[in-house]
């Protein structure tokens, strides 16, 4: 025969009643025995508070943690917003540096423009270059329909620039006075001593022109004007060439020559005046 064997389970109610109970008895022994229980509290708390800082520094841990990423992406984005800011203002302060050299820029051309009042101009912007360092030949944005044409002066700087030597119809090239195939009739002042200032690309690399032919016993100083001659048959007379700088007397004791300073900066011209009046000249 087999016996049933009964298994004794514990449900949770009985637990519930276990507890329930428990917690009446020392509910009341706590009353009547609190010195008792009073070292049981002590020992417990000896236990219980550690655990409890360890908890509560955790949970502070954890909260300023929280608080740093907060902060952390509120800076973000701050530092984001003032990153885009900064852009701004740099492109505004470029913009407004570009329009202050544009206005100087033409502060100059307006200077130049009073300088030879005398001559009808015409303001061109230069659009290309030969390959260089220098502005030796270059092309402006304005041409035969602008009532340009082949010869007409140019000036920049202080004075004379060039001259146009081809023309299209919404363009114009211009040989610099620097270049080397060019060639200008000119005079010293106030000796009116004539001269002939020669192109050099090497010559202006150091600094200086070249003005030949001068006559040994032509009073020139230091300083002195070097500006178009009224006989040159391509240019108009008194248009600046440039400074004496030093002179020196040639070997065949007969002619002098004269380092020139030009009125002019090659190494980079944007805005340039064409005088549209022609250089009267006499055909046989």
């Amino acid at each position: 025969m087999k016996r049933n064997k009964k298994h004794f389970e514990i449900t949770p109610k009985y637990i519930l009643l276990f507890l329930t109970i428990l917690c009446v008895v020392l509910m009341v022994l706590s009353l009547f025995f609190e010195g008792m229980f009073l070292s049981v509290r002590n020992l417990t708390n000896s236990f219980i508070e550690p655990m409890q800082k360890g908890v509560n520094g955790v949970g502070r841990w954890f909260e300023n943690k929280a608080e740093a990423l907060e902060n952390y992406e509120t800076l973000e984005a701050e530092n984001e917003a003032l990153r885009e800011q900064l852009e701004l203002y740099q492109t505004q302060i470029t913009n407004y540096q570009l329009d202050s050299y544009e206005l100087e820029r033409l502060r100059n051309l307006y200077e130049l423009d009073a300088q030879y009042s005398d001559y009808p101009k015409t303001a061109a912007r230069v659009i290309a270059k030969d390959t260089g360092n220098w502005f030796d030949v270059f092309y402006i944005d304005k041409g035969t329909k602008d009532g340009l044409q082949n010869g007409l002066n140019v000036l920049y700087g202080n004075g004379l620039c060039g001259i146009i030597t081809e023309t299209g119809e919404d363009y114009a090239k211009v040989r610099a006075i620097i270049d080397d195939t060019s060639n200008v009739n000119a005079m010293v002042l106030p000796s009116e001593a004539i001269c002939n200032v020669s192109g050099s690309l090497t010559n202006y690399t150091d600094g200086y022109l070249i003005a030949e032919n001068i006559d040994k016993d032509a009073d020139i100083e230091e300083g002195d004007e070097v500006v178009t001659s009224y006989v040159s048959n391509k240019y108009l007379s008194g248009l600046l060439v440039g400074y004496v700088s030093r002179m020196e007397y040639d070997s065949n004791n007969l002619t002098k020559t004269a380092y020139i300073t030009p009125a002019a900066d090659f190494s980079n011209i944007q805005e340039v005046l064409v005088i549209t009046q022609e250089k009267k000249t006499i055909t046989e």
